[in-house]
């Protein structure tokens, strides 16, 4: 257990600062609902996901849409997915953090459009850290 933990993600995570996360459960009958929270801030995201703080517990697997705001944008990013985690955050000032995996991008139903990859694409050129420049001996 003592070796380094392995990364599973296929897309690099990347911070925008001021970046914030409004989000609504999926339902058979959409409605709004108390179980919906606005401007949840993001922790850091990727083409694949969004990790972001939140005031309520979200269950395993549920899907929820969700509308991204980045500071300088004009409009937010709409996508759907869903929930892959949620843990209590103790002692901050929002009490859980969830990880929510996007559904893939294409034209078919339940799919997010190719053109908010594109603009995700985009941001994380814009927003990416560069890597740290190799040791030399």
């Amino acid at each position: 257990m003592g070796e380094k933990a392995v990364e599973r993600r296929l897309c690099q995570r990347f911070k925008i600062a001021g970046a914030t996360v409004s989000y609504r459960k999926e339902r058979f009958f959409p409605t709004r609902s108390r179980g919906d929270e606005e401007f949840c801030p993001v922790i850091d995201l990727s083409r694949g996901g969004v990790r972001f703080l939140t005031q309520k517990p979200l269950k395993f697997k549920s899907r929820v849409r969700v509308q991204l705001s980045i500071p300088g944008e004009r409009s937010p990013l709409d996508l759907v997915g869903r929930v892959r985690w949620s843990t209590f955050n103790a002692g901050q000032s929002y009490k859980y953090q969830a990880g929510v995996q996007f559904n893939p991008y294409g034209l078919e139903k339940d799919h997010n459009h190719p053109q908010v990859l594109t603009r995700l694409v985009a941001l994380e050129t814009r927003f990416m850290e560069p890597a740290p420049a190799p040791e030399k001996s």
